[in-house]
């Protein structure tokens, strides 16, 4: 597990390059700056700032690098809580209780809840990389198609616990998300709904389309106030606030820890990521919730177990990238880049020859998770003062900063228009009362589902009886089922609990009218 010698030299390191240290608040600050602003991804603002490590010696380097890493795993999750629209794909199940929190003039305690779960499931991540970056590698080889398809199905599992006020019409949603997620050209060679174009041979860009479908429903309800909360006590900025509500995350341990776990494992499968990972969190959760009635209306354990999934994630994906020298998504594919700057490839041969620098890195990481804490409470303190701004002066600026942020995603003016298409798609849905939550996810997963599908299907030869050879997938099949068993324990148990509640209620009510009668 842990190498004791190795790990006093990632200790001498540490102190060594004390002067590193000075790149973390600023790393910090970058990231939630940039992944604040709705459509500028944790990729793009590590590659903005990539050429400056060019500058700098490789820990100070990878230091920065991973500094904005962590402040943006968190920065996506301010637009979500206090604008409903998320500063990345990753933060977009924060939306679904964060936002209800701020409706009820709750958006310091949301954002307190959101930074400490981050923050104490960062740690968690990177204190487990530290014991099993090298054991890793040999797990992560071994997750295939039909892993990752299991861990797809999963994800869809959450469109049962998005809830809707009608049944058919969530069913509907999450069928026409799945349709647009496989628009364009599949790993088969066929291609579907293009409708000629050659912008969507690769599909519909799905972060200009989250954005729109979430920014019109917003934008459509904000045209109608004077301010994001109608109250004027409400729009209270408290730094008491947020602080009671990074200590009110410590109620919920198991939401820390089940969120953290499922972050871990989907970050490490290169390709999947923590956009995937706070669906999963956030379904379990409010599955396994003996108050699940209340997700979507203001939960805390909501907030926490989504971004306790993003935060844990980070650490799966560095294992994965130190280990196998496999990006786990786009910012550790920047990582990687990073490290070539410096003549350095992550993998087996780097672990084996570079231990002590392996470990300063996650150790580093630990830190620049701790600082967040403290850098966060500024940050957001900062960022909250939006609620006080008329929505007159909010408006222009949410349509000019998502405009500019989706032409910087795509690189072209097809990112602009599917923002705008998918305003008006986002319009109707909220006119005639569709759940859009249900599109999303159908966009995130669909091409995934259908890509994993075939690769499965190419590698078994059609044999459904390969899944006995992948005992990884019948681990994960074997989850989702325990899940979905106890959850429907659980609900017929708290049905019977209210049958015989109410049944005692009628009784005590009937024989009160029996007294009566003979009085």
């Amino acid at each position: 597990m842990l190498d004791v010698s190795a790990f006093q030299e990632a200790l001498g390191i540490m102190f060594t390059s004390a002067g590193s240290w000075g790149w973390i608040v600023p790393g910090l600050i970058v990231g939630l700056v940039f992944s604040a602003i709705p459509g500028i991804s944790i990729t793009m603002a590590m590659a903005i700032v990539l050429p400056m490590s060019l500058y700098m010696d490789f820990f100070s380097a990878i230091v920065f690098l991973t500094s904005v890493y962590t402040g943006a795993g968190f920065g996506g999750s301010v637009p979500a809580i206090l604008m409903n629209i998320p500063g990345s794909p990753s933060s977009f199940a924060t939306t679904f209780d964060g936002y209800a929190m701020s409706k009820k003039g709750e958006h310091n305690e949301a954002l307190g809840y959101a930074l400490f779960a981050s923050t104490i499931c960062g740690i968690l991540g990177y204190v487990l990389l530290l014991l099993v970056v090298e054991p890793m590698a040999n797990i992560v080889l071994r997750i295939g198609p039909l892993e990752m398809f299991a861990v797809a199905i999963w994800g869809m599992l959450l469109l049962g616990s998005l809830g809707s006020k009608y049944l058919t019409r969530g069913l509907l949603a999450a069928a026409f998300g799945i349709l647009l997620g496989t628009v364009g050209m599949n790993t088969a060679g066929f291609t579907r709904g293009t409708m000629g174009l050659p912008e969507l041979l690769d599909g519909i860009a799905p972060i200009p389309a989250m954005i729109g479908l979430l920014a019109a429903g917003q934008l459509l309800t904000l045209a109608g106030k004077d301010y994001i909360l109608d109250a004027e006590s409400a729009r209270e900025v408290s730094v008491r606030k947020i602080l009671i509500g990074c200590w009110g995350t410590l109620k919920y341990p198991g939401v820390l820890i089940r969120g953290s776990i499922i972050g871990i494992i989907i970050g490490a499968v290169p390709g999947v990521g923590s956009s995937i990972g706070n669906l999963i969190a956030y379904a379990e959760t409010k599955r396994t919730a003996k108050d699940s009635a209340t997700f979507g209306k203001g939960n805390p354990k909501g907030v926490i177990a989504a971004e306790s999934a993003v935060a844990s994630a980070e650490g799966g994906s560095m294992a994965t990238m130190l280990a196998l020298g496999i990006p786990g998504g786009g910012a550790t594919a920047i990582l990687i880049a990073a490290f070539m700057m410096h003549n350095i490839v992550p993998g087996p041969n780097f672990i084996e020859t570079q231990k002590p620098m392996v470990y300063a890195i996650i150790l580093n990481n630990i830190v620049q998770a701790i600082v967040l804490l403290a850098v966060g409470i500024g940050f957001i303190y900062v960022a909250s003062n939006i609620v006080r701004v008329r929505t007159r002066y909010i408006l222009p600026a949410i349509l000019v900063i998502a405009t500019l942020g989706t032409y910087a995603v795509t690189g072209e003016t097809a990112g602009p228009i599917t923002l705008f298409v998918f305003a008006l798609l986002g319009f109707a849905l909220v006119r005639y009362e569709y759940p859009i939550s249900a599109v999303v996810v159908g966009i995130l997963l669909g091409r995934m589902l259908e890509t994993e599908f075939l690769r499965s299907y190419q590698l078994s030869g059609g044999n459904p009886l390969y899944i006995l050879n992948r005992p990884g997938a019948m681990g994960i099949v074997a989850v989702m089922l325990l899940s979905l068993l106890m959850t429907a324990w659980g609900k017929r148990k708290q049905a019977r609990a209210e049958a015989a509640e109410e049944a005692a209620i009628e009784r005590l009510h009937q024989e009160e009218m029996a007294r009566g009668h003979k009085v």
